[in-house]
């Protein structure tokens, strides 16, 4: 290997560029194991790398992508070895560590998933970090109670990457979904994926909050927090869960004890960055068996380039987006 693309995002007082640059693999941050990568993901914190006031980036130039998957090239730990099929997500990738953005990439070995059998290259970052979200969130309402008897499941924001990924997934292990969307036109797509029954946004949250209102759910997936949640808090059965990973909708929940001390009803926080590893692998061979969704091609909105990333990486900040966008490097 003597040159390689990568996309570079540069910035200084007076300029932000993104663009395919050629670089060296000495250009590469330090780490155990050498990946070529062959495809990466499209997700929120991505957008947020592609833009000049993103906050995420602390350091210019630098290669985006919080997502990659590929076949390891070397390795100095002996967990991995030439010719492996790996996956790579999370830690500090594509936020402080150069990402999946690139035909090469170099990370530590603690940072790595051998690629579960039952799973493509490209399978794993359709997936990527939101399918990992997704099935963090379905393990910890199961780990808390959930079962298929219990009633029907929410997911909102449900045509995104977590939520579409979630459906699926809890579709498959004999759930009944209800989805909601403030895309009207994305009705058929979510019947598609699982959902029983699609709600609009005011089905969720009409304007107005109550301490506690009817109960309808038996738990929820919501990646979108702010009022919305106060509202799924107050609307969830006893015992129930909720499981939270976004804040698109605001980081503010104006919500009471009561959901919580008159009807034992459990807030779970999803961290997919620092999720410990001996709970990632599970995860991922979850994903490759009884999480794997029945319809995950249908998932994917667009298959870019590295080329294409540049005009591509805004709409993922437009929420425009139904599905997953997924890069072949």
């Amino acid at each position: 290997m003597h040159t390689f693309k990568a996309l570079v995002a540069d910035k200084t007082d007076e300029d932000f560029s993104l663009s395919i640059k050629e670089l060296n693999q000495s250009d590469l941050p330090e780490g155990d194991v050498l990946i070529k990568v062959y495809y990466s993901g499209v997700n929120y914190k991505d957008g947020l790398a592609g833009t000049s006031d993103g906050k995420i980036v602390s350091s210019y130039p630098f290669v985006p992508g919080i997502d990659l998957a590929g076949i390891v090239m070397s390795s100095t730990d002996e967990r991995f070895q030439e010719g492996d099929p790996v996956i790579a997500t999370s830690y500090e990738i594509g936020v402080t560590h150069f990402g999946g953005y690139s035909e090469y990439a170099r990370v530590p070995a603690d940072w790595v998933v051998p690629l579960p059998d039952g799973l493509t290259l490209k399978e794993a970052m359709i997936l990527g970090t939101a399918g990992f979200t997704a099935a963090l969130s379905v393990h910890r309402l199961e780990e808390n109670g959930l079962t298929p008897e219990k009633g029907p499941v929410l997911v909102t924001g449900a045509t995104g990457g977590v939520g579409s990924l979630a459906l699926s997934m809890l579709a498959k292990r004999g759930y009944t979904v209800e989805a909601s969307s403030g895309k009207s036109s994305a009705r058929d797509y979510l019947t598609s994926l699982g959902a029983t029954n699609v709600l609009t946004r005011d089905d969720v949250y009409s304007g107005k909050l109550k301490a506690l209102d009817r109960q309808q759910w038996a738990g929820a997936v919501d990646p979108v927090g702010g009022k919305q949640l106060a509202s799924i808090l107050s609307k969830i059965q006893y015992g129930g869960s909720v499981a939270v990973s976004g804040l698109t909708g605001g980081a503010k929940v104006p919500t009471s004890v009561f959901p919580f001390i008159l009807r034992g009803v459990n807030l779970l926080g999803i961290d997919s960055v620092y999720c410990p590893m001996s709970l990632r692998r599970k995860l991922w061979e979850r994903m490759a068996s009884d999480l794997k969704p029945a319809q995950l091609e249908d998932t994917v909105h667009r298959e870019l380039t590295l080329g294409e990333l540049p005009e591509a990486l805004p709409q993922i900040l437009e929420g425009s987006l139904t599905g997953r966008m997924i890069v072949r490097i």
